[in-house]
């Protein structure tokens, strides 16, 4: 295998990026080396690989892939985005405390309610948005902050730069879920953040047809550190799924393109559509948080999260649409629509959910790459059975 060279556009790199090839069959494509040990020549003595939890050269091409388009200096790729989110989570300990935005994944707060608070890991749910309001938050006990922006299921907005100073004096880590943007749109490291993070199993991969996770640092000792954990642990990614997630990453640029243009069109639609309460999208110049995505962020991305008027029945406006499918997950290529309260944040309780502002009437939507008119007549159509 090679590093290649000779490009500097982020759609280059998608595909020649990392480790590209095979130096000894000439294949422009990583192998997939479907092997969970390797012949060693001797004590001590081998060609870089021992044991496919440890090493895999196509899990290998992943991580070099990853950690080249996020910016950093180390990629790590798990069985599935909470794998690696509790690879990351893993680097604290007893008596340490964790801020989280507002509105995140409601598996990133089971993992930490229900998991790593069993061992003496705390967290804590701010308004990550306000710097002002959120450093009088950082007691002794936070050790980090973590976020997602555009945040699920609401999709505000935080300063990435802003969070990054802000640790950094306090001598935290900063971590960013960039599921949502993906490297392509939005590059957290490049704005000083410590730690990325991603559910490889939306845009990334992109069809659907993998479940995977990454994490992406740029310091030598915290990457030591994941590596340790993610041997020790083992939730390491295997060599097919790393190698199906390569190959959809090759088409991120212009799957993305789509996507967004699509999203575009359709937040549009939903903003002046006369049943439509809220709209909740970055790209849209009267969303709050549209000027900070705009400094940070190449996009509003794809991911649209609205509110029909209280007339209106929602269940009736899920089971009408023919088109968009009712389903978790979200970043592939076909259109998705969930009801955040009973599915993807089900697990945080409901008046926290009322709180951060997870109401019972909030519909998401993944906007896949069908034709934008396509999925317009069908949400008008489920929206006109739902009245």
């Amino acid at each position: 295998m090679k590093t290649a060279a000779n490009y500097k556009d982020i759609e280059s790199a998608l595909i020649h990026g990392g480790i590209y090839g095979d130096s000894l069959t000439g294949a422009v494509n990583v192998p997939i080396y479907q092997t969970s040990t390797y012949e060693q020549q001797g004590l001590g003595q081998n060609k870089g690989w021992e044991y496919s939890r440890t090493g895999n050269p196509t899990r290998a091409a992943l991580e070099a892939l990853i950690a080249e388009l996020e910016g950093g200096t180390h990629g790590f790729a798990f069985g599935s985005g909470m794998a690696a989110s509790t690879a990351v989570l893993s680097l604290f300990k007893t008596g340490d405390k964790i801020i989280i935005s507002s509105n995140v994944y409601g598996g990133t707060f089971r993992v930490l309610d229900k998991i790593f608070k069993n061992f003496g890991i705390t967290y804590s749910i701010e308004d990550t948005t306000n710097l002002a309001t959120l450093e009088e938050k950082i007691t002794p006990e936070v050790k980090a902050i973590w976020i997602e922006t555009p945040a699920n299921p609401l999709l505000t907005i935080t300063d990435l730069g802003g969070i990054a100073d802000l640790a950094k004096r306090h001598g935290i880590l900063s971590i960013v879920d960039n599921t949502f943007m993906t490297p392509y749109l939005q590059r957290p490291i490049e704005h000083g953040i410590d730690i990325v993070v991603h559910s490889a199993t939306k845009y990334l991969g992109g069809h659907s047809d993998v479940v995977a996770g990454l994490a992406v640092v740029h310091d030598d000792s915290l990457a030591e550190r994941i590596a340790f954990i993610q041997n020790a642990t083992g939730g390491v990614l295997g060599p097919f799924d790393s190698f199906l997630l390569i190959r959809g990453i090759k088409t991120l640029s212009v799957r993305l393109d789509r996507h967004v243009a699509n999203a575009e069109k359709i937040a549009a639609h939903l903003q002046s559509h006369p049943a439509v309460k809220t709209v909740y999208y970055p790209g849209l110049k009267t969303d709050t948080g549209y000027e900070i995505n705009k400094k940070q962020a190449k996009n509003g991305g794809a991911m649209i999260s609205f509110e029909l008027k209280e007339t209106y029945n929602i269940k009736t406006f899920f089971s009408s649409l023919k088109l968009v499918a009712l389903a978790e997950s979200l970043g592939g290529v076909e259109s998705l629509v969930c009801h955040p309260a009973t599915m993807t944040h089900a697990s945080i309780p409901a008046d926290i959910r009322k709180k951060v502002g997870i109401t019972d009437g909030l519909i998401r939507l993944s906007v896949g790459i069908e034709s934008a008119d396509d999925i317009i007549a069908d949400i008008d159509n489920a929206i006109e059975a739902a009245r």
